[in-house]
């Protein structure tokens, strides 16, 4: 059993309390969220999470394993069991913040297992630079966004067990967020979804809703948010 929940801070609360219990970054609405499942340390992660912006204030949408417990006063948390019924061919509406990298080797050398994540953006932007030297003549940035965002979600549609319908992308931003007691800081990017896609396998397709789509799913990414059409 899994639940959704909606987690708000309550504003009848002080101002400066309010202010007080505003996340600075990604990392750190992840661990208010872990306090509010209950969650020790050494355990998984278990949860997926997106942040919206509701006016000055955040609000966050958490799909969990299990139902939050919430013992900050500073957060109200509303819940529900979360099990759709679905079928084959429904037509779905969806969003989606994704982290769309693509992974490639670190190294020509066959014994050198590492791999590197390449922005999908980013890595337009650098082959486009290889085969057109006049900058005159390239894509611009959000041309960029245009090709390579779309074409990271159509690819993962199908084994994730859905087709895509119909597809927006927008707010690309790069990420840097800097971790206590780690030197060199953690960057990512995040690029919003939103469109129709229809069901092409139910169970594949449940498997991903609780699983969530790509990678940097502890700072708020993967989460994939679905309504009737």
């Amino acid at each position: 059993m899994r639940y959704l929940s909606k987690v708000e801070l309550r504003q009848s609360q002080p101002l400066g309390q309010l202010a007080s219990a505003i996340p600075s970054n990604a990392y750190a609405e992840h661990q208010i969220l872990w306090r509010l499942l209950a969650q020790s340390a050494d355990e998984a992660r278990s949860f997926l999470f997106r942040r919206e912006q509701i006016g000055h204030w955040p609000m966050f949408y958490v799909l969990s394993e299990r139902e939050p417990a919430c013992a900050d006063p500073a957060w109200k948390v509303t819940t529900k069991v979360f099990a759709p019924k679905l079928s084959v061919g429904e037509r779905l509406g969806f969003v989606l913040r994704a982290n769309p990298v693509r992974t490639r080797k670190a190294s020509t050398d066959p014994t050198n297992k590492r791999r590197h994540r390449d922005d999908v953006v980013m890595r337009e932007k650098r082959l486009q630079a290889e085969h057109e030297p006049d900058p005159a003549r390239r894509a611009s940035q959000a041309e960029l966004i245009q090709r390579a965002g779309p074409a990271w979600l159509e690819e993962r549609a199908p084994r994730n067990g859905f087709a895509l319908e119909a597809i927006h992308v927008d707010d690309y931003r790069q990420h840097r967020l800097n971790k206590r007691g780690q030197k060199q800081p953690i960057r990512f990017s995040t690029l919003d979804y939103q469109g129709v896609l229809r069901v092409l396998d139910v169970d594949r397709f449940m498997h991903t809703l609780a699983r969530g789509i790509g990678p940097a799913k502890a700072f708020g990414c993967g989460l994939l948010l679905v309504r009737r059409v």
